[in-house]
């Protein structure tokens, strides 16, 4: 059923107020219910309503998230529905997300996991605008959709690290030596600037190895006084930053900020107690059962993610997706995508040694942490700070 078909579920607007008590979260309509924390379930096979839209009927889907187009012999993984515990929430409603974009701007800053929720976000979208009515256009790190009769813009900002580095080109970003500038943030917040629901992520890219080279000053040669901080310090330097920019710019009266937690990976199938040698999420066809289970995602990194953002003066949501997506070992490309080079003889005798367990299938998982966000822009919960 298309996401547009579902009616509309109105509270009134005054239960979920700012924390200072300065009135109603912009394009809240409701509440959540008390004590309700999306992020806590459990994914529930439903294949009358997952999935939400057909990857070949998504235009905008990269090729390197089609996974029905290059071969996935499999559909289960798009038929599940993520159940938060204890709540009642209303269903995504395509056009009333669009009507409370009339006249807005929507945009997502960050990495290819973030640029992946974006897509899935126009293809939970587009069918309820006209062919005519809609364009998407890419522009170095900007891509940017249209939907014309509401005057409002989705748009996507290539920036993994938020903070300039370089790895800041969209197609060409595949360094070594990742390097930061730690201050300003200029290159990238000017095209932040006038969004009216901005939306984070900034996590895989902190993660390569312990350590990071940081930039000091506005010097535009990269080769002049570099430093190496600890990835999670330098993290939090960087988003602090963040956090500084949107005090100083976000208007709370009229905006609205996110941040998406970690996306996690499935490298090792171990985790989960398959001790086949070298597994990993290639040929998983469901997700993990065990609602204790924790992989390898960086719990230091959320611990800054956690202090930082509890720092700031507007309020920013937490949109977490981490706990959810760690059961989902399924949902990720595997094989089956464009690949960036032609997989070696010895690469194709096994598979496992090229599969892609970061990155999501569309329709999928990111079509759930649109959920997630679409619930926390619309149905805020009264008892969340942040």
């Amino acid at each position: 059923m298309p996401p547009a078909a579902h009616g509309l579920i109105l509270a009134p607007l005054w239960p979920y107020v700012q924390g200072d008590g300065a009135g109603p979260l912009p394009f809240a309509v409701g509440a959540a219910p008390a004590g309700c924390d999306i992020g806590q379930g459990e994914w529930v096979r439903d294949e009358a309503a997952r999935p939400w839209y057909q990857e070949w009927e998504c235009p905008y889907i990269q090729p390197q998230l089609t996974c029905q187009a290059h071969g996935r012999p499999d559909k289960g993984y798009q038929n599940w529905r993520w159940q938060p515990r204890g709540c009642s929430l209303p269903s995504f409603n395509a056009t009333m997300m669009l009507e409370m974009l009339r006249g807005k701007r929507m945009l997502f800053v960050g990495d290819s996991l973030n640029r992946g929720q974006y897509v899935s976000l126009l293809c939970l979208l587009h069918r309820a605008i006209p062919d005519g009515a809609k364009s998407f256009e890419t522009v170095d790190s900007l891509s940017i959709f249209r939907a014309k009769d509401y005057d409002a813009t989705i748009e996507f900002y290539w920036a993994p690290m938020l903070a300039e580095s370089n790895s800041d080109d969209a197609v060409v970003h595949r360094v070594d030596d990742r390097v930061i500038r730690g201050a300003p943030m200029d290159k990238h917040s000017r095209f932040w600037q006038g969004a009216h629901i901005l939306v984070f992520n900034s996590y895989l890219w902190w993660t390569a190895g312990d350590k990071i080279k940081i930039l000091r000053g506005a010097d535009n040669d990269l080769s002049k006084d570099i430093v190496e901080m600890k990835a999670a310090e330098a993290y939090r330097l960087v988003l602090h930053q963040v956090v500084r920019w949107l005090e100083r710019n976000a208007d709370p009266k009229n905006s609205r900020a996110f941040f998406v937690t970690a996306s996690p990976t499935h490298t090792d199938s171990s985790a989960w107690g398959d001790e086949t040698e070298g597994g990993n999420c290639y040929n998983q066809t469901t997700p993990i059962g065990d609602a204790s289970y924790w992989g390898s995602t960086s719990r230091e990194i959320l611990r800054v993610t956690e202090e930082v953002l509890a720092t700031s003066r507007v309020p920013i949501g937490v949109v977490n997706i981490t706990q959810l997506s760690e059961y989902r070992r399924d949902g990720h490309t595997q094989t089956y995508k464009k690949q960036w080079a032609e997989p070696t003889p010895e690469q194709r005798a096994d598979p496992r040694s090229y599969a892609d367990c970061t990155h999501w299938c569309l329709p999928g998982v990111a079509d759930t942490w649109n959920e997630l966000l679409y619930w926390k822009l619309f149905f805020p919960s009264n008892d969340q700070a942040l």
